[in-house]
């Protein structure tokens, strides 16, 4: 195929494209970013029109903006490939743990190490690689495609559900398609039918109005560190198991036949522990590693902090202690009633000696996908194409809120293929992308749009 031909030959630049990019700091989640958000939309933008889109633009929104394109040459009988991802990146830190500079892209072996090499704008750019394989070779791809590239999926996409109902007409399609999800393993690329959502609370702990000498207070003033650290530990059992009443009410439990497929998912327990570092898993033992990370809802602290944290001692007795946690979701728990049950618990397990806040910041549905869509047969066969593998469907416990929120609002499916591996390390210091998927990634789309441009949507 000529356009497979093209994304060969042309595979440093699109390599050195992508390192640009990545130098663009473009944090949603902090206001210092917030011109390097800008900056890293209007780059998007000029590469989506050299791509070869007759219409790419930023529109604004609440919070940062969204990248828009459009291409329908293919006419009214080719089916609409709405095309999502996100330009935006989670912060660095930890600093001191990168073993290069985080926005500085360092090619080792076949891996790119920067924040956001895999999640996501690695992943997002290989659909824009694909289109212009396809306008340097036939003039234009075999399908109508539209962009949307969101600049606030690591702060929750606040504005893109808004965003979504303005634009319902302009974002109509027969078939939604991200890039942000990965492999299971090193040689199983996967295909993703099943998202976890998402609730996501910060606590505050008051105890006295001011710090206090811990010598001199200590022993009759609740320590609200102390407080805050028994509290979140009667979130749930030494299991896993959640202990918030009401939390496991509309869980939908696993039938059968699916437990029997993700059982057959090639899964090395051994590679699994490297990978994460960790001598043993945990969780509840009535359910698979696979089962557990994927099909299950979980309750884990995101950060804990308060009082004195600098080198040295200070015998102080803080005022106040902070925690944030996050809540993953399965169908068909609707987040904002869970959230309402949590902080409902934390506040009725608080001792009268302290004040506690508990402050929802953001979340996310959970989301299917019908595993005999025809788009999921051809994004098999365009893996099986690009990668010389055939995919497994699984689910995955990581929240993409705008799944759910294309299936409610315009009614499409979506089909997830990802390009990560493993150890890529998402949202931890040294994050990578492996160098061979992005180019096998850009073949799959180009195989993937070709298959669609053959045959019907349903």
């Amino acid at each position: 195929m000529e356009a497979i031909t093209y994304a060969r030959a042309h595979r440093d630049r699109c390599l050195a494209e992508l390192q640009d990019f990545l130098r663009i700091p473009s944090v949603s989640t902090q206001a210092k970013h917030q011109e390097d958000v800008e900056e890293a939309a209007g780059w998007l933008r000029d590469r989506l029109l050299e791509a070869g889109f007759p219409e790419a633009r930023v529109m604004p929104t609440d919070g940062h903006p969204v990248v828009f394109a459009e291409w329908s040459d293919a006419g009214d009988a080719a089916p609409t490939l709405l095309i999502y991802g996100h330009y935006d990146v989670q912060p660095p830190d930890p600093l001191d743990l990168w073993k290069t500079p985080p926005f500085e892209p360092t090619l080792k072996g076949d891996d790119l190490y920067a924040r956001g090499a895999s999640d996501d704008k690695g992943q997002l750019y290989t659909h824009v690689k694909a289109v212009e394989a396809w306008r340097e070779t036939r003039g234009a791809p075999p399908v109508n495609v539209k962009c949307i590239f969101e600049g606030e999926e690591e702060s929750g996409s606040p504005s893109l559900e808004a965003f979504i109902r303005e634009h319902k007409d302009l974002l109509s399609a027969d078939a939604a398609l991200v890039s942000d999800t990965g492999f299971i393993g090193k040689d199983v690329p996967s295909i993703v039918y099943g998202l976890r959502g998402l609730a996501y609370l910060e606590i505050e702990v008051t105890g006295p109005d001011h710090d206090l000498h811990s010598g001199t207070y200590g022993g009759a003033v609740l320590n609200p560190i102390n407080a805050l650290c028994r509290l979140v530990a009667d979130l749930q059992d030494e299991n896993g198991r959640i202990l918030i009443p009401g939390f496991y009410d509309r869980v939908v439990e696993l039938p059968d036949e699916e437990r029997a497929e993700l059982a057959a998912v090639p899964f090395d327990r051994e590679t699994w522990l490297e990978e994460t570092g960790v001598p043993t898993d945990w969780g509840e033992a009535e359910y698979s590693i696979l089962e557990r990370v994927s099909a299950r809802p979980t309750l884990d602290l995101n950060g804990i902090w308060g009082g004195y944290t600098e080198p040295g001692a200070k015998t102080v007795l803080p005022s106040k202690a902070f925690a944030k946690l996050s809540m993953r979701l399965v169908p068909d728990q609707d987040p904002q009633r869970i959230a309402e049950l949590a902080a409902d618990h934390i506040r009725a397990l608080a001792p009268p000696a302290v004040q506690v806040e508990v402050r929802p910041l953001h979340g996310g549905e959970p989301a299917l996908v019908d595993r005999e869509s025809p788009m999921i047969e051809a994004a098999s066969r365009a893996y099986e194409e690009g990668f010389g593998l055939k995919p497994v469907l699984v689910r995955r416990g990581g929240s993409i809120p705008v799944v759910a929120k294309m299936q409610s609002i315009l009614g499409i499916e979506t089909i997830l293929m990802g390009f990560g591996l493993p150890d890529d390390r998402l949202h931890s210091p040294n994050e990578k992308f492996h160098i061979p998927n992005f180019y096998r990634g850009i073949e799959t789309s180009i195989h993937f749009m070709d298959f669609l441009g053959g045959e019907p949507v349903s």
